[in-house]
């Protein structure tokens, strides 16, 4: 059967209106809801939902009368979600997320990948990695509307596995057994350093003497220092034993913060290669740090055709010969 747009728009509605008989709060309701509870602020709300105030506090207002309970809290003039707002949050999201899904696969009954394709990557990824292939899925693809969120390696998968995302593109370790993981490209950590410092004229790094250096690294949670972590276990360190002078949530803050300080880094050689080629920063390989760039997907959750698209082109080894 082929579906035209105004075909799948009433399956939607059905749906919807299924979801509001059986549960006595509309789809909308839970859009306005979670905008609110996303910004915690009324107005904020109201302009990125193109809605005037009044109509975003009814809406929350009567979610909150007909079900007794109480989202937010005023505190001065702005508003924080109570305890239930924010449990009542994760499964307005959830509820969303699977109605999104569902008019995806609608769509994806026509004959050329279209749709939201909605893709969470983590930072050394989605900066040095991703940009030319997701630059072919739109030369070749251009219906697919892409919907691409940088995060850590940590809520990537977390992403993937709740329905958030339709692909995850990580560099570290992954907990969540549940998921579907695919080397598309390997990457190696080196060690980083101010032009000045007194290992920045050194041939290789010295084998003692990481434990009196200070250092600077990513936050946990990122892909980078997962690496560096199991780097040093290997080694029979810990991040304890090294003196932490700062941690940061992206390369660029830790390659700034290194270039001005005596402190040590440890970062993807593909974040550095350009500011170590200009001379602006020292790098050391790190022997034996290297780490895969995986690819996740959720085996539980229905492939668009815009989904195996993109994955076509990431696991494509003869693709755009002489990019990273």
């Amino acid at each position: 059967m082929v579906l035209n747009r105004r075909s799948i728009h009433r399956i939607i509605f059905a749906i919807s209106f299924d979801f509001t008989y059986e549960s006595g709060m509309t789809l909308e309701q839970l859009r306005i809801f979670l905008a609110v509870a996303e910004r915690q602020h009324v107005t904020r709300a109201a302009e990125a939902l193109n809605l005037t105030q009044s109509a975003v506090s009814a809406a929350v207002s009567a979610l909150e009368a007909r079900h007794g309970v109480r989202f937010f809290d005023r505190v001065g003039r702005r508003i924080v979600l109570t305890e239930t707002g924010e449990a009542f949050m994760a499964e307005a999201r959830a509820v969303l997320d699977r109605v999104e899904t569902a008019e995806m696969v609608l769509e994806d009954l026509s004959r050329e990948p279209r749709g939201r394709l909605r893709v969470h990557a983590s930072q050394t990824v989605a900066s040095y990695w991703l940009p030319p292939r997701l630059v072919a899925l739109r030369e070749m693809h251009p219906g697919i509307e892409l919907r691409l969120t940088v995060s850590n390696t940590t809520h990537a998968a977390d992403a993937v596995q709740d329905g958030g995302a339709d692909l995850g593109l990580v560099e570290g370790a992954v907990a969540h057994g549940g998921l579907h993981r695919q080397v598309v490209a390997r990457d190696r950590l080196v060690l980083v350093m101010a032009t000045d410092h007194p290992w920045a004229g050194v041939e290789a790094m010295p084998q003692a003497g990481l434990e009196a250096q200070n250092w600077i690294l990513r936050e946990p949670g990122s892909g980078t220092r997962s690496e560096f972590e199991t780097w040093l276990a290997g080694r029979g360190l810990s991040i304890a034993a090294l003196p932490l002078s700062l941690e940061l949530p992206s390369n660029e803050a830790v390659l700034n913060a290194v270039a001005a300080s005596q402190c040590l880094a440890a970062l993807s050689q593909r974040a550095v290669a350009r500011p170590a080629a200009a001379g602006w920063i020292r790098t050391l390989p790190l022997p034996g740090a290297e780490r895969p760039f995986s690819l996740l997907t959720n085996p539980r959750r229905y492939r668009t055709r815009a989904v195996q698209a993109l994955i076509d082109i990431l696991t494509d080894e003869g693709f755009a010969a002489g990019t990273p």
